[in-house]
This record gives structure tokens, C-alpha cells and sequence, in this order.
């Protein structure tokens, strides 16, 4: 089903951009941890609409109501089911999309293989405002996976052409995290954060829009091994995962493309002894080597397209009598997507990894503190 996915952790996301709720539905969490509701909502809010003037100005409080799953503060072994409100929707600025679909955007393929019945109304179901519930599910597993020692981190590598420092592929460090959590956009890079703003507001007033690539990665106490060959290896989920965001165009690992460029004697990381413990002395590979994971942290990136909805002219038709038309997009949409996109690339990592590590038995599926 294309809402579901994972393995021995599931999540089914539901709901439509302007329907009374979104939400999700997680399967398989360990019982007995303890889940943070304050920690949660401040990880929802840095994907939140309306709370940064480089993003659309519709404002969603995105409150997390949690059904079930929880009882007194502690996973207890049920499936977890949590709800997001909508409540600032304002249709009637999807009307003429009904008729002249916008390009770069769902709308026509939906259109037709719905055969017209497809919510149009702020994207449906193909709108970014269902990664909402994607937050839900990965920023519980971030809670998770910090108990079991392994911090998820991301910030916006490029926007727009401005480019920011790179996280450390080899080390988490805390002063990274912390100015990607207090920069105007979240950047380790003050300079690059105040860059990509003028450029997202330069293009907002020219009616236009831009992309840029995100990178995150897992730091701390992950397993060599974890994984699998083929098509269960950990950077297909990741991939798989991150594709479910509806404006990501690529996804790499490490160098990436760049080791295209690279000799064997260049892209290979060295092993070496680190006290009793082998480790790789470099990260080309992104912390994985044949689906598995090799002990160093999994650095990846994935590549986001601009907005495709603006308020510039764009050629169309006009699907009621089948001829050309012109198209400038009306309502609320984010010049960028990038910022809000940084913390789902964490949501996305971090519920792969959860879901890997209690699939090969290297995460507790009971947490006993007695």
C-alpha cells in the first residue's frame, strides 16, 4: 500500500492537506519509554507552516493528539495513532486548479488517475502537509534511538546557490547542532543562513521559487551490520522513505556522485583500530556498504526541487475544453521548501534506523529501567 511502509517498525500516514486532520498510525514501537510531548511539539514546530518569513504564511499550531498507544507518558506496546488538526484552510484558492493544473505539481497525473475525483484542495494527498505526520513517527524514534545513544542531526547544505559547512562525516558535534538550531535558517553557518534568506525573499518577491539539498546524518552508538544486501540495505529504506517526500528529486550517500570522479585509492575508507574495535578511518561511503551499516555515522543528502507552485505566468491547459492556457498560481505556498524540509529528513533517518535496528535484534523491543 503506498501509505504504509517499514518492516519491523510500520508507520500508515493518512489524512489530505485540507481535510479536518492528518495523522499516522505506528506499529511495533518498544514498550516502556518514556515520550517527551514538549520535546515532540518543539521538533513539529521547526517543520511547522507560518512560523518563518521564508515560509508560506499559512499557520498550523501542527499539535500532535496522541489516540492511543501512550499510557502515562510511556509507550506501552499498542499501535500508536496521533492526529494534526487543520484548521487555517482556505479552499476556494484551489478552485481554478481544478480546471488548469499546475506544472511540476501532481495535479494532472492525479487528475488522471482518479479520473477527476482527486482533492485538489492545497494538494490533497500529495501535499508536503502530510509530512507532518511523517515528523510524528520520526520524532518519536528520535527519542528513541537517543536513549539507545545515536543522535539524528540535518541542516540545509545548499539553498538557492548559497552553500553551508558541511556536517562532520566522521563525529557528532554538539556546537553544529546547536547553530543549526538558532540560525535565522537552519545552518551550522551563520553567514550562509542570512545568504539563503535574501535569496528565498529575492525570489519570493519575483513571484518565483527555489531548491536546495538537505543532508543529515546518524551519529553515536550504531551497530556494524545493520541491514541487509540488496533491496533491504539501509540506503534503499532511506531512499525509499525519503522519495515519500513529495518534493525530493535525489538522494546520495557519502560522496555520492562525486566519487563518479574519485579513484578506488580515493573513495575507499581505510579501517584502523580504534581501542578494541575496528572503524572505518573515513566516510566516502556514508556509513554503508552493501545495504549494511560499517560503524561509521550515515551521512546522506537528498536533493529538493523548488516549489512549483508561484505566482509566475506558466503555461498550462485548460482541462474543461482541452486548450492552452495561463497559469499564476494564487493562496499561500512556501518560496522554499528546504527549510521545513530539514527536520523530516531527521524523521525520515531516524524511523529507518529504528525500524533496522529492531529488525536485526539491536534495539530492546522492552525497555526494563527497573
Amino acid at each position: 500500500m503506498a501509505n504504509l511502509f517499514g518492516n519491523a517498525l510500520t508507520l500508515a500516514v493518512f489524512g489530505q492537506s485540507h481535510a479536518p486532520a492528518i495523522g499516522c498510525t505506528i506499529e511495533g514501537l518498544p514498550a516502556g519509554y518514556a515520550i517527551d510531548e514538549e520535546q515532540l511539539q518543539r521538533f513539529l514546530d521547526r517543520r511547522a507552516p507560518g512560523k518563518s518569513p521564508t515560509a508560506t504564511k499559512r499557520k498550523e499550531a501542527d499539535k500532535p493528539e496522541v489516540l492511543c498507544g501512550i499510557a502515562d507518558g510511556v509507550t506501552c506496546g499498542a499501535p500508536l495513532t496521533a492526529i494534526i488538526r487543520n484548521t487555517n484552510t482556505r479552499s476556494h484558492d484551489y478552485d481554478e486548479l481544478r480546471r488548469v493544473p499546475r506544472p511540476g505539481h501532481a495535479d494532472f497525473p492525479a487528475y488522471v488517475r482518479y479520473g477527476g475525483h482527486n482533492d485538489i484542495a492545497g494538494g490533497g494527498q500529495f501535499s508536503g502537509r502530510l509530512t507532518a505526520p511523517i515528523c510524528i513517527a520520526g520524532g518519536i524514534a528520535k527519542q528513541i534511538l537517543e536513549r539507545l545513544g545515536i543522535r539524528v542531526v540535518a541542516h540545509a547544505q545548499r539553498m538557492a546557490g548559497v552553500d553551508d559547512a558541511p556536517l562532520d562525516p566522521m563525529a557528532y558535534r554538539e556546537e553544529q547542532e546547536r547553530a543549526i538550531l538558532t540560525n535565522a535558517l537552519p545552518c551550522i553557518d551563520e553567514h550562509a543562513a542570512d545568504g539563503m534568506q535574501e535569496s528565498i525573499l529575492a525570489a519570493r518577491s519575483a513571484g518565483d521559487s527555489v531548491g536546495g539539498i538537505v543532508e543529515c546524518a546518524a551519529y553515536g552508538a550504531i551497530p556494524t551490520g545493520i541491514g541487509e544486501p540488496m533491496f533491504g540495505g539501509i540506503e534503499n529504506r532511506i531512499a525509499q522513505m525519503a522519495f515519500g517526500i513529495p518534493a525530493v528529486k535525489g538522494v546520495e550517500f557519502g560522496a555520492g556522485f562525486a566519487s563518479a570522479d574519485l579513484k578506488g585509492s580515493e573513495n575507499n575508507d581505510p579501517y584502523g583500530m580504534r581501542g578494541d574495535r575496528v572503524a572505518p578511518l573515513a566516510n566516502n561511503a556514508g556509513g554503508c556498504s552493501g545495504g549494511m551499516t560499517t560503524g561509521a555515522p550515515i551521512v546522506w543528502r537528498m536533493a529538493v526541487k523548488p516549489t512549483p507552485s508561484i505566482a509566475r505566468p506558466q503555461h498550462s491547459v485548460d482541462l474543461t475544453c482541452g486548450s492552452n492556457a495561463e497559469l499564476a498560481v494564487r493562496g499561500r505556498h512556501d518560496p522554499c521548501i528546504v527549510p521545513r524540509a530539514v527536520p523530516v529528513a531527521e524523521a525520515v533517518c531516524a524511523f529507518v534506523l529504528l525500524d533496522a535496528l529492531l529488525q536485526d535484534g539491536a534495539a530492546p523491543r522492552v525497555l526494563d529501567e527497573a
